[in-house]
Parts: C-alpha cells; structure tokens; sequence
C-alpha cells in the first residue's frame, strides 16, 4: 500500500510539473492548479476552436521611448505591463505573447470557456481603467501618461504549439486573429479605447455599445461591423445615454443619405463634447 501511495503521489507531482512546464508561463498559477484538480487532460497539439482574441497597444509609445534613459524605459514598461498581465489572468485570460509595449491574449484555450467574449470585454474595459491609475502615478514620477488601444475579435481560430524545431511558441492563427490586430490599429482613427467585431458585440451582454461604422475586412465580401463598448449599462448616466442614442440616429440619417440632417445632429454633438468620431462624420459627409 505505501508502494503505491508513493508511486500516486510521483505520478501526480509528475502530472503538475509537466502541467506547469507546459502552461506555467501562459496561464496563471491556479489555473494550472485548477487544471490538476480536475484530472482534465490538455494538449499543446492544433485544434480549431470557437475563441476571442485581443490585441493592445500603447498610444504613441515611440515618442514615450525616445523620452526616457534605457533604464527608465524597462521599469515603465514593467509597471504598466503587470497590472494588464494581472488582469488578463484575472478575467482567465492566455497570455500569447508580448511585442514591446503590445500585449497580444487569447480566452477559450488552453481551459474551454464559453463566455469567452465576455471575459476578454471585461479585461479590455478593466485595462482602460487601470492604465487611468497608472497614468496618475505616473505623473508623480514625471513619466507621461499612457493610454492603451485595444482590439477583441471572436469566431473560430486555430490554437496549439506552432513554431520551428528551434522555438515553439502556443498561440492563435487565421483571420479572424488577424482582424483582431486590425480593430486595435483602428482605435485611434475613430477615437475609441475599444474596437470590436460584431461576433463579439453578439456574444457579450450588460454592455452599453456605439456602433462605429462599416469596414471591408481582407478576404470578406460583406462589410463588417464595428463598435465601440462605452461600460456596463448600469454605470452609464442618462444625459450620455442620450448622446449615443442622438449619435446613432445620425448615423442613420447618415446611411439614407439625409446629409443636412446628420450635418447638424453631428454639429450639435461636436460642439457640446468634441470627438474624433464625429469630425470623421462631419468630414465625409462635406466629401
């Protein structure tokens, strides 16, 4: 009976070191925990799965690392890159990589999660938040303000241990990751913190969202449409309630072609809170 209490006990601290061998750096530590308890087994090999993505990136950060010493410039991206690690895990998140100052994560693997949208929205609208503090101690350090661009899209991706003899790395592929780095690049042309895809606006719920516009995705023949989550429902007030609701109405006085009309209705809110959004409006509508 010890035999075999001894040779469990080796099985089972085997089974937690090759699980953390293998997830340890994308995963959080009680996730791997979590994993173990349950006896679920978890492959590194490809599989096609229904996921989201999401990408981030840190507004004019060029600018930002040409201001500060090399010293100064890793101890900045440290701080505000672990409070986004935190959160990402938090909201049981993958991390799949990190391209300087961009943060690239991914919800549906290794671990199934269903509400895989949900928990990457949630994360997105956490970081905005966070880097909100982490501008404020900033501050008091003379370092610049940061603000982050975030991307979420979600459909079905390619996920597994992908790479060369030399360098395996476990991440996502396919279009509709692709179109998740896209969404990030096209925050600041529309002025948003946040850009999703519609397959995610379809998934995720308690959300108070603006419709952004039509795009023509890469290899897609009908235009997709993007949106920019604004925070939970409850917590937004009625006289911004009614802002969306007067921009929406533009935007569809827009799309009929009631040009004066959406003129104004834009006009009106340039004037009384001034937004990349609606200049972008007001700029093909004089075209």
């Amino acid at each position: 009976a010890f035999m075999q209490i001894t040779y469990d006990y080796f099985v089972e601290s085997r089974r937690k070191e090759r699980l953390g061998r293998m997830f340890g750096q994308y995963i959080p530590a009680e996730l791997v925990e979590k994993i173990d308890a349950t006896g679920d087994e978890l492959s590194l090999e490809g599989e096609n799965k229904e996921m989201s993505v999401l990408f981030s990136d840190v507004r004019g950060f060029t600018t930002i690392s040409e201001s500060l010493e090399p010293t100064e410039l890793t101890r900045f991206m440290n701080e505000f890159l672990t409070p986004i690690t935190r959160i990402i895990h938090d909201n049981r998140g993958t991390i799949d990589k990190y391209m300087g100052d961009a943060v690239m994560a991914f919800w549906g693997a290794p671990i199934s999660d269903e509400h895989h949208a949900q928990h990457a929205l949630i994360a997105a609208l956490e970081m905005v938040d966070a880097m909100q503090q982490v501008s404020a101690d900033f501050a008091a350090k003379d370092w610049p303000p940061i603000k982050v661009g975030i991307g979420i899209s979600s459909g079905p991706m390619n996920v597994g241990n992908m790479g060369s003899s030399f360098r395996m790395a476990y991440t996502v592929m396919g279009d509709v990751v692709n179109l998740g780095s896209r969404l990030e690049g096209q925050t600041k042309n529309y002025g948003a913190d946040i850009i999703i895809a519609q397959e995610t606006q379809a998934m995720v719920w308690g959300f108070t969202m603006r419709e952004l516009d039509l795009i023509r995705v890469k290899g897609k023949h009908v235009p997709i449409t993007i949106y920019e989550p604004l925070g939970k429902t409850e917590s937004i007030s009625e006289e911004f309630s009614q802002q969306i609701d007067d921009y929406h109405e533009a935007l569809a006085q827009y799309r009929n072609q009631e040009f004066q009309t959406a003129k104004a209705t834009f006009e009106r809110l340039h004037a009384a809170e001034p937004s990349v959004l609606y200049e972008l409006y007001l700029e093909r509508i004089a075209d």
